[in-house]
């Protein structure tokens, strides 16, 4: 073991717990038995079985209420590996989920037995006649794809509010519509094709004109009894006429049985059946959408209403005018959105009974716009709006901005909420619909039905097509709620289907919510022709039981999950997963969700349980050392949780007061520190990479890998001793190189100048001349000990910048103009928990400048480009997502190539500052679909704004990154 290797105790939860009910049990401690492990270990390879604990513990939770933990968890690569799964299932009589996103609502993504991830090496879009169709791998997420979509004027018909999570697999598999699908734009009309593996092992693909003919040699029983049930079906002219009924309005609740109807051969049935069969049927591997126009002439109001009937009310007009969207939000759903970056605070103030309808219409040009604008002021005329606070305007506009803003705290609604319910409980997410001239009713009913059973919802959903979801919350571990919450579902459902003839799911599918209930909305005999069906194409049940068919009354109250507080910072997360594609480690270790289910399973625990030891064990590498401390997960999050927060403080606990020692230490000392770094990479240069890379490999393995950095040959040599001359008198701001640009030099291949050259003379190009502190040698951000939790350390550095800062710009009279975005993001932020109340005070006056604004803002204005470079790609890094700057870094670039590009798979590269030396192998997951992307070109020049990140890219693609600042000196240079 390393010398200072951390103790997992120091992560162990201080406070006495009783076990949960719903804990993983003390015989799990150990993961998946044998001979399971060691069976699928054979067939698949070590690799693809994730068997311990903890891998088992972090997939049993998805978005839904439920939880069960699997028995092993498998990642298989290609469609050889899904059939021999199916094959060891069928040979074995063991069950099979799949699971994608894990973003699901009712419990779809959860196994009892095998699990299947599918969202690993599952990824890819290929666009096809021009934009018209998009063929698409399952693991893509609907933001994603649109991205690539976008540049043909195209977009995917389903838009779900998780687009930014959720897969294109889990979107079909549930027929997933969203705020403007409706019956129309959704998965089961708008996918040309698909190709699926059956529970047989027989791969389908629809397109092949002789698809048909294959299935009928592969599969001859299965071809033969789909006709017969279709003759069935076309035979009896009522339950035709239901089938059509149902799904006028938004259904999808139980199978599509109008697949039968819309069919006219096996694999036509079978092409719509595996629409909204959530994984019952098979694994569907890739799927080609027919696309609709991306209307770019958009204009959405957010009109506000005395009462959720009155809005539901006046939701015709905006239907007849030809909205595209019109989503309703009650007082509670409002209120709650105020923790959503961007929405107004006074919407808290908002009275309990007000409500909103967010309209929006969409055309391909300007006259069109404006016949759609008429329409909606004809529209608005005739109601009557109130505005209980000063935000609300109750008008429609054209500005991107603030059409933005309304979407992010619509979308917000299950998250926001969620996040805001009491500490502790459990929340469930209901979705039903109704005629939508009944929409107004069923708003009155369900209002006085939730206060008969004592809950006090959120309701909101897509009013345009009679579509509404409320959130419930209540304690799974008491079962007196439990019961509340059984009563109320009966009740529910029964309103729903006997009072308005409504759909129990109208877009999240049946899942082991609403299973129990399905033969109550579809009659006895259209649900039993639906286990019929299952037995047809799943004759050994081998796929997902119990997930969208169950006959036992109380499936719905089996395994719902207790919620336990965990740290203050992450205990409002719902585990939604939204945060999962934006983080650096989520193919590598876990994702922020997984890091917030392992600590609520630790907690779930009595102290001291095998289970808890082993979930320690792990966690220190899986959770704290291999997260990238980015905090992007904050940005993807609707109510801002910062898991790598709550990883920086876990590194803090873990560290001894001798290591807090001499991290303050080195930040005391720091201009010592900085001097000797720059010698040593200096001498390094001459030393030779693999020799280097030898000796920290060793010092690794003897000291601690999360402490010592392993030198990559990436590495540039040692930047200049001295920064350029600059004059403070006259200076237009004051240029804060970073302590990495001070020690690091320029990339191998560069000719030219240094970055600090480079922003003093564009800087004096433009009129706008910098003047370099000359005391700056031994200050920095403080990001490297903020990263690390070394706060004492992080307290000394915090302070002595930005005292000095106060100093170098006369009191703030200046702005500081910084070089590197993490630095930007450290001094203009970070350091602030960390200042004393006078520095705080230092620090509100000061206006800290990234260079990329500057660059922007105040250089480009007075510069004359003399040359372009012909094609640049961009990496914007975590911290100019954070800071806004991702345009500014665009604009720059746009100034000095032809053409810019930045990669559809561009995210945070992990690299750190130094933990992508620390942990090179999260760098190279973190970076490897974006390094594909741009390697699958040439570029004139590859572009950033911040040291490390360049370092890290270079190393991921084996291209030379540079700062743009660098760039735009070139193309201003006379």
């Amino acid at each position: 073991m390393p010398l200072l290797e951390p103790k997992p105790e120091a992560l162990r939860p201080g406070a006495a717990r009783s076990a949960s009910p719903d804990r993983a049990l003390d015989g799990r401690a150990a993961g998946t038995p044998e001979p399971l492990r060691g069976e699928l270990t054979a067939l698949l390879g070590p690799e693809k079985v994730l068997w311990k604990v903890s891998d088992l513990v972090k997939y049993a939770s998805d978005a839904s209420p439920y939880r069960f933990v699997p028995q092993v968890v498998v990642v298989p690569e290609d469609i050889d590996d899904i059939s021999a799964i199916l094959s060891y299932a069928h040979g074995k009589g063991r069950e099979v989920v799949f699971r994608a996103a894990g973003t699901s609502l009712n419990g779809q993504a959860q196994g009892e037995d095998i699990l299947v991830d599918v969202r690993h090496h599952w990824t890819g879009i290929e666009v096809l006649d021009d934009g018209a169709q998009a063929r698409i791998r399952p693991g893509t997420t609907v933001m994603r794809a649109n991205a690539t979509l976008a540049r043909y004027g195209r977009l995917l018909g389903p838009d779900p509010a998780s687009a930014i999570a959720c897969t294109i697999g889990g979107v079909v598999a549930n027929n997933a519509s969203g705020m403007t699908a409706g019956t129309t734009r959704n998965s089961y009309r708008t996918v040309s094709s698909l190709t699926f593996v059956l529970p047989s092992g027989t791969v389908v693909d629809t397109a092949d004109p002789a698809a048909d003919e294959l299935l009928a040699h592969a599969e001859p029983r299965l071809c033969e009894e789909l006709l017969a049930l279709k003759a069935e079906i076309e035979a009896d002219a009522q339950l035709t006429a239901r089938i059509r009924a149902k799904y006028e309005i938004k259904n999808t609740n139980g199978y599509r049985l109008d697949a039968f109807l819309d069919g006219s051969t096996p694999v036509e049935i079978l092409r719509g059946l595996m629409v909204g069969s959530e994984g019952t049927f098979g694994f569907i591997s890739e799927v080609v959408f027919d696309t609709l126009p991306l209307d770019r002439k958009v204009s959405s109001a957010l009109l506000f209403f005395p009462s959720l009937t009155a809005a539901a009310a006046a939701v015709p007009r905006f239907n007849e005018a030809g909205a595209i969207a019109v989503e309703l939000m009650d007082g509670n759903t409002l209120r709650a959105s105020v923790s959503v970056q961007g929405v107004p605070a006074d919407w808290a103030e908002l009275p309990k009974e007000t409500a909103a309808l967010l309209v929006e219409f969409r055309a391909p040009d300007e006259p069109g716009q404006e016949a759609y604008e008429r329409a909606a002021a004809a529209a608005v005329e005739r109601l009557d709006l109130v505005a209980p606070v000063a935000s609300v305007t109750n008008e429609f506009t054209r500005e991107a901005k603030a059409i933005s803003g309304y979407w992010k705290a619509r979308k917000a609604f299950v998250t926001a909420v969620g996040g805001s319910r009491p500490s502790g409980t459990t929340l469930i997410t209901e979705d039903f619909a109704v005629p939508p001239s009944l929409l107004a009713d069923a708003c009155e009913s369900l209002l006085r039905l939730q206060a008969e059973h004592g809950f006090d919802a959120a309701v909101a959903g897509h009013a345009a097509h009679g579509n509404l979801h409320f959130l419930l919350a209540f304690d799974a571990a008491k079962p007196s709620d439990v019961d509340r919450y059984a009563a109320f579902m009966d009740d529910f459902c029964r309103l729903t289907v006997e009072r308005f003839d409504g759909s129990l799911k109208a877009e999240h599918a049946t899942g082991r919510n609403i299973a129990p209930f399905l033969e109550l909305e579809w009659g006895p005999k259209a649900t039993e022709l639906m286990w019929r069906t299952k037995q047809v194409i799943d004759p050994d049940g081998v796929l997902a039981p119990r997930i969208v068919l169950d006959r036992d009354p109380k499936a719905h109250l089996r395994g719902l999950k207790t919620i336990p507080e965990v740290e203050l910072i992450a205990d409002p997360c719902i585990e939604c997963g939204f945060c999962e594609p934006t983080c650096p480690s989520e193919d590598l270790t876990t994702t922020p969700r997984q890091r917030i289910v392992l600590r609520r399973e630790m907690m779930r625990q009595p102290n001291g349980s095998p289970v808890e030891t082993a979930l320690l064990d792990a966690y220190g590498y899986d959770a704290v050392d291999t997260c990238a401390g980015d905090s992007t997960c904050k940005l993807a999050c609707p109510v801002g949780i910062d898991t790598g927060a709550m990883m920086k403080d876990f590194r803090h606990q873990r560290h001894s007061p001798r290591e807090e020692r001499i991290a303050a230490l080195t930040a005391k000392n720091f201009k010592a520190v900085e001097a000797s770094a720059r010698l040593a990479v200096a001498a390094a240069d001459r030393i030779g990479d693999r020799l280097l890379e030898t000796v920290t490999g060793l010092a690794r393995k003897a000291v601690r890998p999360d402490l010592v950095p392993e030198w990559l040959p990436e590495i540039p040599g040692a930047a200049a001793r001295k920064l350029p001359h600059t004059s403070r008198v006259g200076a237009s701001a004051v240029y804060y190189p970073a302590c990495v640009n001070r020690i690091f030099g320029d990339p191998d291949g560069h000719r030219g100048p240094s970055l600090p050259q480079a922003v003093v003379a564009v800087s004096a190009r433009a009129g706008r001349p910098v003047w370099i502190p000359e005391d700056v040698a031994g200050t920095c951000c403080a990001t490297i000990w903020h990263s690390k939790g070394y706060d004492e350390g992080n307290a000394v550095m915090a302070n002595r910048i930005v005292e000095a800062a106060w100093g170098w710009t006369a009191g703030g009279t200046l702005p500081l103009v910084v070089d590197a975005s993490s630095c930007t993001l450290g001094i203009a932020h970070e350091v602030v928990p960390y200042l004393t109340e006078e520095n705080r005070e230092l620090h509100r006056e000061l206006t800290v400048v990234d260079s990329l604004v500057w660059a922007a803002d105040e250089l480009l204005p007075e510069l004359t480009i003399l040359r372009k470079t012909g094609s640049a790609v961009l990496h914007p890094t975590c911290s100019m997502q954070h800071l806004g700057d991702v345009e500014h870094l665009r604009v720059v670039a746009e100034a000095c190539a032809e053409e810019v590009v930045v990669p559809d798979d561009a995210g945070c590269c992990a690299f750190a500052g130094d933990r992508g030396m620390l942990h090179k192998e999260l760098t190279a997951s973190a970076t490897a679909k974006e390094a594909a992307e741009v390697n699958s070109r040439e570029y004139d020049a590859y572009l950033s704004a911040n040291r490390m990140c360049e370092i890290g890219m270079d190393r991921a693609t084996g291209r030379e990154y540079h700062s743009v600042l660098m760039e735009l000196e070139r193309a201003t240079r006379p």
